[in-house]
């Protein structure tokens, strides 16, 4: 039987102490929650007042209740009236010292069955336990903000954690409506952990003038269905709350990739912590404010000056595959004449076909006309021979995932082409630069990143090697946004952008599990229910494939050579053992 935990107590009563107290209170728990001062007592009341008060006013609780939870809430300023609950959480400012401080108090009025919980999101939970009499009661219970909204709590145990007290906690999280996970004593624990090593090296990208600000967002967005993107969740979040993360993560990891970039540690001595202060990586219309404003680093829109930008009226598709007819599809749809290149009649006969199951399941869901569809499709012709695209203005390569294969595609469309032509390959993972050598024509040959399924998804990655014209990464630019595409701008290095940022957080994933730090499930719903991601990374990588997963970080690790880019060795025996995820029914989970 778990145990009844009938009183706890809340020690801090700030924006987070405060949404503690509420989740207990509203569960029908007492709770003793301690201020330093009659000051800062008061403002928490208001606080947990507030949050009701809105929860009544939105249907999420009635009056009735309302009145109830307030009465079982007791604001204090002293210790001592912590005596007989049964849990005390510490939801004190992230300094060690004051933490350590309040658990040593504690410990000399709570009676010895009561357990210690501290809410820290960065520090040693090991290091606190030892302050106490009772390290063997000491347990972390991260919850995240906003805590009555927010489903995820870690819980965090050491070494020497008794573990009936972690399974009591767990259960009393469940009883709060929670989705509590386990975890050892790390820094960062689960999900700051594998989150912040993300934001960290999206923030060297930026400081390294690899991808702009707005390019890096919209990629994750866009491309990942990240709620947010990376430079703006800093933001949210704050650039000296990151930094005060990061630098812990360092101290215990010695991990490179935990060390601050070091724009932050400028940007912060400058004052630009985020939305607080009205400006971090954006500018924002006032301090608090969520309203982003343009500034001396915002972009132009795609085409917003025409001016040498090369005209595009006839599109080249080579390849006859899922991604090759989606391209076709987007570009007929937004009025172009569109060629696709088969390597048989049949080949091309079959694209078509494809593009036209497309658009008749979208006439049947009513997004389509008939008239329309039949417009599109009349755009649209085929060729088996590269000549046919001769008179194209822009010709996109979209066969199969090989070098040598592209570079003779490649060199055929430079013989055939016309000057000007702008030749673009669809490649998730070569060198854009490699297909560009085999032309005469580097200056003409861009990466255009479409993700699939490509009539669907809105990102494209807009990749230009060193040797392209600055015209034709403007132009196909503007291009995207004709065709209603979202495009981001990259240079041409493994992984472009998503790739780059996603798979390593991906292994990290992996590594993590591989270390026996936490479950499958648990990962996954830290990153699910704490950072707001649509799939966990588990889930995610059965979705991909380990062996498409596997392929793309040993790309990573070959070209950075990033100790912690290379592959977990568990993803590699799980791909020899043929355990490659969905695709064959078995990867990191089993399925039907």
């Amino acid at each position: 039987m778990a145990r009844e935990f009938a009183r706890v107590g809340v020690v801090g009563l700030g924006t987070m102490g405060a949404g503690i107290v509420e989740v207990f209170a509203r569960a029908g728990i007492e709770v003793v929650a301690v201020e330093v001062d009659e000051t800062a007592a008061g403002h928490g009341r208001e606080h947990i007042e507030h949050s009701t008060a809105r929860a009544v006013s939105r249907g999420k609780l009635a009056e009735d209740d309302r009145v109830a939870l307030l009465e079982r809430v007791r604001v204090t300023t002293d210790l001592a009236d912590l005596a007989d609950v049964d849990l005390v959480v510490e939801a004190v400012p992230e300094r060690l010292e004051l933490k350590a401080d309040v658990f040593t108090a504690l410990d000399k009025v709570c009676g010895p069955d009561t357990i210690f919980a501290s809410n820290t999101s960065s520090l040693s939970i090991t290091e606190l336990s030892v302050r106490t009499e009772r390290p063997s009661r000491v347990v972390g219970m991260h919850f995240f903000n906003p805590a009555p909204v927010q489903a995820l709590v870690e819980l965090v145990r050491t070494v020497v954690t008794e573990p009936e007290v972690v399974e009591d906690v767990k259960a009393l999280a469940v009883r709060l409506g929670k989705s509590p996970v386990v975890c050892g004593d790390r820094a960062g624990f689960i999900a700051n952990q594998l989150l912040f090593t993300y934001l960290n090296q999206a923030v060297g990208m930026f400081e390294s003038h690899y991808a702009g600000r707005e390019d890096l967002d919209a990629a994750m967005k866009f491309g990942c269905g990240y709620p947010m993107g990376p430079l703006a969740l800093m933001d949210l979040i704050g650039l000296d709350t990151a930094y005060e993360i990061l630098e812990e993560m360092y101290r215990q990891s010695r991990n490179q990739r935990h060390a601050p970039a070091p724009i932050l540690k400028q940007m912060i001595t400058a004052g630009l912590l985020g939305r607080k202060s009205g400006r971090g990586f954006y500018t924002y219309a006032e301090p608090g404010s969520g309203e982003v404003v343009a500034d001396g680093l915002t972009p132009p829109p795609p085409g917003a000056d025409d001016a040498g930008l090369r005209p595009v009226s006839r599109v080249g598709v080579v390849g006859t595959g899922t991604m090759a007819t989606g391209i076709a599809e987007v570009f007929a749809k937004a009025g172009y004449d569109v060629v696709v290149r088969g390597r048989s009649e049949s080949k091309g006969d079959g694209a078509v076909a494809a593009v036209r199951k497309s658009l008749e399941k979208q006439v049947v869901k009513g997004r389509l006309s008939e008239e329309a569809r039949d417009e599109t499709l009349g755009r649209i012709s085929t060729t088996v021979e590269f000549s046919g695209l001769a008179e194209c203005d822009l010709v996109v390569e979209a066969i199969a995932e090989d070098l040598g294969v592209k570079q003779a595609a490649f060199s055929a469309l430079d013989e055939v082409c016309k000057p000007g032509t702008i030749l673009a390959t669809t490649t998730s993972s070569l060198p854009v630069v490699e297909c560009a050598a085999a032309t005469s024509r580097p200056e003409d040959v861009i990466g255009m990143h479409f993700f699939n399924p490509a009539a669907v998804m809105k990102l494209v990655e807009v990749v230009s090697p060193i040797t392209t014209a600055p015209e034709v990464t403007a132009t196909v630019r503007a291009l995207c946004a004709k065709i209603k595409k979202s495009p981001v701008l990259c240079g041409d290095r493994a992984g472009f952008i998503v790739n780059a940022l996603l798979f390593p957080y991906l292994n990290d994933s992996v590594a993590m599990l591989e270390g026996h730090y936490a479950t499958v499930d648990d990962i996954d719903s830290a990153m699910k229910n704490g950072c707001g991601l649509p799939m966990g990374p588990f889930a995610l990588l059965d979705v991909v494939g380990l062996d498409v997963s596997l392929a793309i970080e040993r790309s990573l690790y070959q070209e950075f050579r990033v100790p912690g880019f290379a592959p977990a060795p568990l993803l590699e025996h799980l791909v020899t053992a043929g355990r490659l995820g969905r695709k064959t029914k078995h990867g990191f989970r089993d399925y039907n």
